[in-house]
């Protein structure tokens, strides 16, 4: 193989072991969050990973029930995750079986609402 062909392959290979290494969310089974539809308009899911299929899942503080045994979700209403969670808040803290982790939430889910009279955009 030629030179080029190695030192390719090589930034090809070290380019997806350092995309690994800035994920360790999603390489570790850490929560994940995003905003579905749900019967009483939207729903936070709120989505992860277990090793023992019956460990408690709680969110800020407050059991929930989930679907799934190892994989898990379950969908909150996003006035009981509002009702839960501190004013403005950026994430919100899951425990599985006693060990909490941080999951972010979606942009400006918690934010407050603001009437816009207007809106100026403009290019640089």
């Amino acid at each position: 193989m030629s030179p080029i062909r190695q030192l390719m392959l090589g930034r090809l290979i070290l380019g997806g072991a350092l995309a690994a290494a800035a994920t360790p969310a999603l390489a570790a089974g850490e929560p994940v969050t995003r905003l579905v539809d749900c019967r009483s308009g939207s729903c936070l899911l709120v989505s992860g990973r277990r090793e023992d299929a019956a460990a408690p899942v709680a969110i800020n503080g407050h059991a929930v029930p989930v679907d799934g045994a190892r994989k898990w979700r379950v969908r909150l209403p996003v006035d009981t995750v509002r009702s839960w969670s501190l004013p403005h808040a950026r994430t919100i803290t899951v425990a599985v079986g006693g060990k909490a982790s941080e999951a972010r939430l979606p942009l400006g889910l918690l934010g407050r609402s603001e009437r816009l009279t207007m809106l100026v955009v403009r290019a640089k």
